[in-house]
C-alpha cells in the first residue's frame, strides 16, 4: 500500500508495500534497476488506492541519495524533505485548482532551470483530467521533448477525459481495487500494531465497506477506533453508526418464512425505533437477498457476498428459489428509488415487508408457461389419464366379439346382448370327420351333415341426421380406449350437417389443429356411430362482432361519402 507514515500507525514507504497492485510494483522496480526512466507516467485507477502516494515514493525512488533506486532509504534529506512535502525540487500542483493555461505556462518556464538539490526536477500532477483543453495543449510540447531531469507524473480517476495526445506520450499504469481479502489483513496487521482488539467481523465490515479504496478503509478504521475504547466489535460499529445487523434481519426473515407477518412487521418496527433509517434498512435487506441469491448459484467467496455465509442459518438459505430471490432483490431496488417521492418511506417499507410473507409462492411468467406446456404435453400423451373418472364401458370391450357371433347361431341377438356379463363356456372343437372306406367294402351309413346357417350380415346403421347431441358417444367411447383425442371433442361448440359435408366448429385453434391431425380417426369414430362417411371439416368459431363498431363503421363510410359529393372532409365524428 502506498500511503505515509503518520503518528499514530506505520505505514510501508517502499513500492514493496504497494497492497494489490503487483504489476505496478514489478514494473516500475525493473525500470529504476535498468535505468529506463521515463520522462512522463500516468497513474490512472479508483479513488484511494494510492496513485498520489505512489508518486511520492517514485520521486524518492529517482531522487534518494542512494539512488535512483527502487528501495529508498527514507533517512537521507532528500527523501526527508519529499516526506515533508518541503522539496524545492518535487513540486505537487492539483489540477482540480489550477486549470488555466496560465498555471501551465509557469510549469514550462521552470523547467528551463535544473533541480536545485535532487537528481531529477518532478511535477505531480492530481486530478490531471480537469485541466483545461488550453493547458493540455500548452504541456503538450513540454512533455513530449522535456529536459532530461524533468519527469511528469500525472494522477487521474478518469482516464478517458485525458486528450490522447497526452496519454500517447506517457507509460500508463492503471491501479486496481484491493480486493476486500487483502484490506482486511492489512487493518487487523495496523490494529495489532497499535495495541488494538478487533474482531474479525468488524474488520470484514471495514473492508467491505471500503469497496475496495485502502484511503477509505483507514478512514473508516480511524472513526471506528475513536468510539471503540481499544475494543472494535461489530455491536459498537451497529449501535454507533446505525446499522441493521445480520441476526435482526434474519429474524425479520424468519417470520416471513412462518407466515407470521406481524412478528416481522413488529421485528422491523424495532429496528426502526432504535434509530437505523428507514433507507438503511432497505439497503442492508436488499443485500441480505443478494447474498442468498449469490449462495443459491454456489457462490463461496465471502468477498463477492459482501457478508460472512456462517451467520445466515441454513433454513433461510434454502427457503426460496433463484426467481423468488431476484423478484426480492428487485423489489428492494425499486423501492430504494421510489423512497423519496413517498408519502411516508416508513409505510413503502412495511408494505414492501409485508409482501415477502408470499415471496415463497411467487412464480414468473417463464415459470407458468413452462408448467403449463408440461402440462399439455402430459394430457396428449396420456401420462395423466388415470386421473380422469372411468366411464362406463361400450358393450364390446366387455364381452369379446368371438363368442357373440357363435352364440347368434342359437340364441337370439336381443339375448347375447342382454347377458354378456359371464362369458360363454367354450365351445369344443367338432371331430375331424372319419376317411371314407375303401370300395370294396360298403360305405356305412353316414347321416347327412347339418348345413350351417352363417349369421345374418350386421348391417351399418342408418344414416341419419348428425348434431351436437351425437358427441357424448364419441367422447365416451374415446375415453374407454384411453385416446387423448376424446378430449378435443368436448371443445366442440356446434355441429352441422348438410348434403355437402359435416362441420365441426371448435371454440379454439389448438383444439381444431389437433382435431385436423387426427381427422382419420374421427372420421372412422363418426362412421361406426352415425354411419355418415363423408367429408369432415374443423372448423373455429369467429368472433362476434360489436353492434357499437359495426355502426360507427357505417356511420364513418356514410360521412365519407357525403363529403366526397360536396368536395369537402370529415374534420370530426363523434
Amino acid at each position: 500500500m502506498a500511503y505515509e507514515v503518520t503518528a499514530t500507525r506505520k505505514r510501508p514507504q517502499l513500492f514493496d508495500g504497494l497492497v494489490g497492485q503487483q504489476f505496478v510494483v514489478s514494473t516500475i522496480k525493473n525500470s529504476i534497476e535498468q535505468g529506463r526512466i521515463a520522462h512522463a507516467y500516468l497513474f490512472s485507477g479508483p479513488r484511494g488506492v494510492g496513485k498520489t502516494s505512489s508518486a511520492r515514493i517514485l520521486a524518492k525512488a529517482l531522487n534518494c541519495e542512494q539512488g535512483p533506486t527502487p528501495y529508498p532509504c527514507g533517512v537521507c534529506a532528500n527523501c526527508r524533505e519529499i516526506t515533508q512535502g518541503n522539496s524545492t525540487d518535487v513540486i505537487e500542483i492539483d489540477g482540480a485548482s489550477n486549470t488555466s493555461v496560465n498555471d501551465i505556462r509557469v510549469i514550462k518556464d521552470e523547467v528551463l532551470f535544473p533541480p536545485q538539490s535532487c537528481r531529477y526536477k518532478v511535477y505531480i500532477i492530481d486530478e490531471v483530467h480537469m485541466l483545461s483543453t488550453s493547458a493540455f495543449n500548452a504541456l503538450l510540447k513540454t512533455i513530449e521533448e522535456p529536459p532530461e531531469y524533468v519527469v511528469f507524473i500525472f494522477a487521474t480517476t478518469e482516464t478517458q477525459k485525458v486528450p490522447a495526445t497526452i496519454r500517447s506520450r506517457c507509460q500508463q499504469f492503471h491501479f486496481q481495487l484491493i480486493p476486500l481479502d487483502i484490506i482486511k489483513d492489512v487493518l487487523a496487521q495496523t490494529a495489532a500494531e497499535m495495541g488494538i482488539q478487533a474482531e474479525d467481523e468488524a474488520l470484514f465490515w471495514i473492508a467491505k465497506e471500503s469497496t475496495g479504496s485502502m484511503r477509505d478503509a483507514y478512514t473508516l478504521f480511524d472513526q471506528v477506533v475513536s468510539f471503540s475504547n481499544g475494543m472494535v466489535t461489530m455491536e459498537q460499529i451497529q449501535q454507533k453508526l446505525g446499522l441493521a445487523g445480520l441476526d435482526k434481519i434474519s429474524a425479520i426473515i424468519g417470520a416471513l418464512l412462518d407466515e407470521q407477518t406481524g412478528s416481522a412487521l413488529q421485528a422491523l418496527h424495532a429496528l426502526l425505533d432504535s434509530g437505523v433509517s428507514v433507507e438503511q434498512c432497505i439497503k442492508d435487506i436488499a443485500e441480505y437477498m443478494r447474498t442468498l441469491l449469490l449462495i443459491r448459484r454456489d457462490i463461496t467467496n465471502e468477498s463477492i457476498l459482501g457478508l460472512q455465509v456462517s451467520q445466515i442459518p441454513e433454513a433461510i438459505r434454502q427457503a426460496y428459489s433463484d426467481e423468488q430471490l431476484e423478484a426480492a432483490v428487485e423489489l428492494f431496488l425499486k423501492l430504494y428509488r421510489d423512497i423519496r417521492f413517498s408519502l411516508n418511506p416508513r409505510f413503502e417499507l412495511e408494505l414492501a415487508v409485508s409482501r415477502l410473507t408470499h415471496l415463497r409462492r411467487m412464480a414468473s411468467s417463464a415459470t407458468l408457461v413452462r408448467k403449463v406446456e408440461e402440462l399439455k404435453e402430459s394430457l396428449l400423451s396420456g401420462e395423466i389419464a388415470q386421473a380422469r373418472p372411468q366411464l362406463a364401458k361400450p358393450i364390446e370391450t366387455i364381452a369379446p366379439r368371438a363368442p357373440v357371433q357363435q352364440m347368434v347361431q342359437s340364441t337370439p341377438i336381443k339375448e347375447a346382448i342382454v347377458e354378456p356379463i359371464v362369458p360363454p363356456a367354450p365351445i369344443p372343437a367338432p371331430k375331424p370327420i372319419p376317411e371314407p372306406a375303401p370300395m370294396a367294402r360298403p360305405a356305412p351309413q353316414v347321416e347327412p351333415l347339418r348345413k350351417e346357417v352363417p349369421p345374418p350380415p350386421v348391417s351399418p346403421p342408418p344414416i341419419k341426421h348428425i348434431s351436437k347431441e351425437v358427441l357424448p358417444e364419441l367422447i365416451q367411447e374415446m375415453a374407454a380406449e384411453r385416446d387423448p383425442v376424446g378430449i378435443v371433442l368436448s371443445q366442440v361448440v356446434e355441429v352441422t350437417h348438410d348434403a355437402k359435408s359435416l362441420r365441426f366448429t371448435f371454440a379454439s385453434n389448438y383444439a381444431m389443429e389437433t382435431a385436423r391431425q387426427n381427422s382419420e380417426r374421427l372420421k372412422a369414430l363418426v362412421a361406426r356411430h352415425t354411419g355418415y362417411d363423408g367429408p369432415i371439416e374443423f372448423l373455429k368459431t369467429l368472433p362476434k362482432a360489436d353492434p357499437a363498431q359495426s355502426e360507427k363503421r357505417q356511420t364513418n363510410e356514410l360521412a365519407n361519402t357525403i363529403a366526397t359529393m360536396f368536395r369537402g372532409e370529415v374534420l370530426h365524428l363523434q
